[in-house]
This record gives C-alpha cells, sequence and structure tokens, in this order.
C-alpha cells in the first residue's frame, strides 16, 4: 500500500505492527484510558485548545499565534535568520534550506506552543504562516527516550508525509493508507490525529514513509515523531496542529527547498 503499491499477506502484518509502533509512540496507548479533554471533534480540525497566545510571539516577523494565519510578512522589518533562535541550534539549519518551520514551546514542561513558517528569498527570512500547536504533554527534552511524553528539541528535516486521507497535492512523498487510521480503543477525540501526518526526521531514514519502523538511535531513544492533526491538548512527543494548518504545510513544504523544522521551548531554541 506505500505509494500506490500492492503488499502481500505477510508484508501487511509486518508493516502493520511497524506502523501500530509508530502511532503508539506518537498516540500512545494511555490516550485511549484517559477519558481525554481533547477539544477537536472528529475530523480533527479544530483550533487547539487553550493553544499558546499571541502575547507569547517574538517580535519582529515572530508568530502571531493565530490560527490559520497566512501571508507573507511583507510589513515586518526583513530577517537575516529566523526570530528567537541562537547559534547554536541556527548553525545546524541547512545552508541550502530556504524553508524553515520554527515551534516555539511556551516553556520547558509546557505542551502549548507556536508553529511558524518561515521563506528564505535571498538573504533574508519572511514570516509566511502561524498557528497554535501543542508538544509532547510534558513538554521538551534535549534527550528523549521512549515514552518521556516529552518532545525532542533540535533541528530536523521534513522529507516524508501521509496519512488516512488522500494526497492533498504535496511535493512531499506521500503514503495513503487506511492503516495510519488510530486505533478505536483510542479516546474518540484521537480518532483523526493521523489524517494527514508529516514526519519530523528524528531516530528515522531521511526520505523513507512516516510508518518505516527503522530507528538507527536505537529503540530507547523513541521514534515516530510527526506533525499531525490536533485533538486540543499535549502529545506523547509529536507536534499537533489543525487541520487547516496541516493542509498548509502539505501544499507549501517543497523538497527542492530542503525544509527543517527547528523546535523547543524558548529557553532552549535561545540557547
Amino acid at each position: 500500500m506505500r505509494h500506490g503499491g500492492v503488499r502481500s499477506g505477510a508484508a501487511v502484518v509486518v508493516a502493520g505492527t511497524l506502523l501500530l509502533a509508530a502511532l503508539s509512540a506518537c498516540g500512545g496507548a494511555d490516550v485511549g484510558r484517559s477519558g481525554g479533554n481533547g477539544a477537536a471533534g472528529p475530523g480533527g480540525s479544530a483550533a487547539p485548545a487553550g493553544g499558546a497566545s499571541a502575547s507569547a510571539a517574538p517580535a519582529a516577523g515572530g508568530p502571531s499565534g493565530g490560527a490559520g494565519s497566512g501571508g507573507s510578512a511583507s510589513s515586518a522589518p526583513a530577517l537575516t535568520r529566523i526570530p528567537d533562535i541562537g547559534d547554536r541550534l541556527h548553525q545546524r539549519i541547512p545552508a541550502t534550506s530556504s524553508q524553515v518551520l520554527a515551534v516555539y514551546g511556551d516553556g520547558a514542561d509546557s505542551a502549548e506552543s507556536i508553529a511558524v513558517l518561515y521563506g528564505r528569498r535571498g538573504a533574508f527570512w519572511e514570516r509566511v504562516a502561524g498557528w497554535p500547536a501543542h508538544n509532547g504533554k510534558k513538554g521538551w527534552t534535549p534527550d528523549h527516550r521512549l515514552g518521556d511524553h516529552r518532545s525532542p528539541v533540535g533541528v530536523f528535516t521534513l522529507t516524508a508525509a501521509g496519512g488516512v486521507l488522500a494526497d492533498p497535492g504535496t511535493r512531499l512523498p506521500y503514503t495513503h493508507s487506511e492503516d495510519y487510521a488510530a486505533p478505536r480503543w483510542w479516546d474518540e477525540s484521537h480518532w483523526h490525529d493521523f489524517d494527514y501526518v508529516i514526519a519530523i526526521d528524528y531516530n528515522r531514514v531521511p526520505g523513507t514513509p512516516p510508518d518505516d519502523g527503522e530507528q538507527p538511535l536505537g529503540e530507547e531513544k523513541g521514534g515516530g515523531i510527526w506533525l499531525h492533526l490536533d485533538h486540543g491538548d499535549g502529545t506523547s512527543g509529536c507536534v499537533s496542529l489543525s487541520k487547516e494548518a496541516m493542509e498548509y504545510l502539505l501544499l507549501a513544504l517543497d523538497p527542492e527547498r530542503d525544509p527543517v523544522v527547528v523546535m523547543g521551548d524558548r529557553a532552549a531554541l535561545k540557547a
């Protein structure tokens, strides 16, 4: 079923096992037993409940925090670098990258964040769009471990996408499969989490489908870290956004521009 192909029965079992592991890493088995308080019902298109406020945004050209806000920041000062990203992480952004999704976490132990897409034209960056988002329910960590419910801090490439829903027209390699559907024993607010996903290349082989189970750093370092649809509160390590935001990103991200995500709590990003 990957990229429209047909798999044998044995391959389906193997792929299904790997995918369930990826889904569990991102959503976690406990989400179906917690009673959940997600504000986004089936469809997952509601803006995150209690998302980060616009007042917490970086100043010049920074995120507005408005759900689904788009358009270029033509009135903002010209940016020679991504706002509020310190030298340590800024130096890890590939020189060839002209698309950066910056995820600004409210705090090291907070699940609230703002995601902002920046584009580079020549020597200058501009803010393209921004949305409220959620990250790991326990916040952020520079040393992500399996089951810690924290999102990894760092710079990661974005090279593949997929989901339950058909390809909306993305230029990223897209794996369309019903196998991405969240298990129905999870809380109903999570059922549409994986209608659209974009793999964050943390502990995975870049360019492989999001459900690929290979973990170069080892299983103990976790994996299955994705951008996916929001359910109204924190995740098990992924970054979640509204359906509209995911659709926007799927259409905007261009492999020819080497897109990356720079993510972490504000203090870690500035360090």
